[in-house]
């Protein structure tokens, strides 16, 4: 056991003695930073969590600081989470994706911290097709109009959870072996996955995506898709008339199908094009997060289910 590990289980055995008398009032789980024998990691949203819990295994404890069916891009940290940041092993985020845990990462765990970014450099906005011609927002702005969602191409998101492995390899040296196994059980299930997508995507009728929300510029690059986003990287963000009026006209030029909108938030802008242009609408889901009823599905399963409504709406063999 390393030594940052020996004081966290010292501090662990010293807290428990002090509370011996009101262990009724803890919860199962307890917060993070309290486990000894497993490495306490905060991921900042859903993909994360995915290959941090992958790799890790039983050795790690995972919290994920989005609640099932929240927005990530709109994360506030509550008093209790930044608590979890402090005390966390190791913290793994996208730095500019969500400002609140940048500060937080920042002041409290700095030397503890992986930022994703600096594996996977971060492609523009513009990428994969057109973009939403709008103003900046906030998060737009903190990204440099980079894009941030790298994991809709499983070959990036591969790539992050080999670095990762590393990263818990140093904060538990005992199981670096363990987590480097578990990374490359990850990596061939993430290689599968883009040939999957690579040999449903190659013959269609179409390459035209229109979607909700501008996320899916890696997927489109990566696989020849060309995406029209309604709105941009923030899926809250209210497009202008003359933007719906544009993606309308690329929609009936495109002879597109299908209107794309997202599992967290409202469909009615997809709706509204939908109808003007005569086509159907269809989850597209961005895998930012999962719903309070997703069930037993994970990236993989979300992944594979975006690939048959992909292969419906652009008509492929």
């Amino acid at each position: 056991m390393n030594n940052r590990r020996t004081v966290r289980a010292l501090a662990a055995a010293t807290t428990a003695l002090l509370t011996l008398g009101g262990a009724a009032a803890c919860s199962s789980g307890g917060p993070a930073g309290t486990d000894p024998q497993r490495v306490d990691v905060v991921a900042a949203f859903y993909p994360l969590q995915f290959i941090a819990e992958r790799i890790g295994g039983d050795a790690v404890r995972v919290t994920n600081l989005v609640k099932p069916g929240a927005e990530p891009h709109d994360l506030e940290l509550t008093p209790s989470q930044v608590g979890e940041v402090s005390q966390a092993e190791l913290v793994v985020y996208l730095k500019g994706f969500q400002p609140a845990l940048d500060e937080a990462v920042q002041q409290n765990a700095a030397d503890r911290s992986f930022d994703v970014s600096t594996v996977e450099p971060l492609l523009d906005a513009a990428a994969g097709g057109h973009q939403h011609e709008g103003e900046e927002t906030e998060e737009e702005g903190a990204l440099g109009g980079k894009d941030p969602h790298f994991w809709l191409d499983p070959t990036r998101l591969a790539t992050v959870a080999d670095q990762l492995a590393d990263h818990l390899g140093k904060a538990d040296p005992d199981q670096a072996a363990s987590f480097t196994s578990r990374a490359k059980e990850l990596h061939a299930d993430l290689a599968k996955l883009d040939t999957e997508y690579a040999t449903g995507l190659k013959t269609c009728e179409r390459r035209e995506i229109v979607t909700s929300h501008t996320a899916f510029g890696y997927l489109a690059e990566q696989y020849g898709l060309e995406q029209v986003g309604i709105t941009g990287l923030n899926p809250e963000s209210e497009p202008s008339p003359q933007r719906l009026a544009e993606v309308a006209e690329e929609a009936r030029a495109h002879k597109t199908t299908t209107i794309f909108f997202e599992t967290l938030v409202s469909p009615k802008i997809a709706e509204t094009i939908a109808s003007e242009v005569g086509a159907k609408t269809a989850v597209l889901d961005p895998i930012e997060g999962l719903t309070g009823d997703s069930g037993s599905s994970d990236y993989l399963s979300v992944m594979r289910t975006n690939l048959q409504a992909l292969r419906t709406a652009l008509g492929c063999s």
